[in-house]
């Protein structure tokens, strides 16, 4: 019977779609990556989402992020993105943290719990702890880089964090993970070079809109880096993909016609038929 995921499964099968529906994942950071992960994640079929922000929307996001529209301004942007969720599929069950993650409430969450985690958050000190707790605990991870002052998605790419270049964000985490004996750590990074934000008095930093409630201001930021419509949700586009590779190992060279992998396989009711444009006498 056609359902809402037969058009991925005409691309993954049963078994794959079947076993997409059994993973748990935890996002940590849900705004212009983070949201886009959330998205592409449910509409695969995810099983079980842990959504960690204490973030609120705000009229600012607007431009990159996913869950903010006008209605949605001033809500907790875990509680907006479960209701997508469920809007989408009522079957997936969605675990709302409002806290941001720090060593300090570390404590709070079981990695152990998890079959993939994902870093979509923006301050040094929280990414290294996520991603430190994740290999203690052997769960995958992986992290985004930065995606701000960037105006090109075609430049994003996968690769190990000591493979980046260009990216300041990147530079500190490689100095960091060293510290930290972190061998290897999966990015989504760009190669773009960042751009350097317009001098302006018409800034967050200058004039802060953050709706009541909010716990961090943008006033109280060092930098504020412009944004795209584009970077950060194909970024988001490109992590959820690699999470679904990572952990059903599909291997799509099985039914790609000419490749070395490449499995003839025949439907039942077709056996026997010619092809459209085909003579089968021939």
């Amino acid at each position: 019977m056609l359902n809402q995921y037969s058009r991925a499964e005409l691309v993954y099968g049963q078994d794959v779609m079947k076993m997409i529906r059994s993973f748990r994942v935890a996002i940590f950071g849900i705004g212009g990556v983070g949201g886009n992960v959330v998205e592409a994640l449910a509409r695969m079929g995810i099983g079980t989402l842990d959504l960690i922000d204490d973030d609120r929307i705000c009229l600012t996001n607007m431009n990159r992020q996913l869950l903010a529209t006008r209605s949605s301004v001033g809500r907790y942007k875990v509680d907006a993105a479960a209701e997508r969720v469920h809007d989408l599929d009522p079957n997936i069950t969605v675990n709302t943290y409002k806290t941001f993650y720090l060593p300090e409430n570390a404590d709070q969450f079981d990695f152990t719990q998890y079959d993939y985690v994902v870093d979509a958050i923006d301050t040094v000190t929280g990414k290294l702890q996520i991603i430190q707790e994740a290999k203690r605990c052997g769960v995958p991870v992986i992290s985004a880089m930065g995606c701000g002052n960037r105006v090109d998605p075609t430049k994003l790419t996968v690769t190990d964090i000591y493979e980046t270049k260009q990216d300041p964000l990147a530079r500190v985490m490689r100095y960091e993970l060293r510290r930290r004996h972190v061998d290897h750590l999966k990015v989504v990074y760009s190669t773009e070079p960042a751009i350097r934000p317009v001098d302006t008095d018409n800034s967050c930093l200058h004039h802060c809109i953050c709706p009541p409630g909010t716990k961090r201001k943008c006033t109280e930021r060092r930098d504020l880096p412009g944004s795209t419509s584009f970077v950060p949700p194909a970024a988001g586009i490109i992590i959820a993909s690699q999470i679904i590779q990572d952990l059903t190992q599909f291997d799509p060279s099985e039914r790609v016609k000419g490749s070395r992998n490449y499995v003839r396989h025949t439907a039942p009711d077709q056996a026997g038929k010619s092809l459209p444009g085909q003579n089968p006498g021939k």
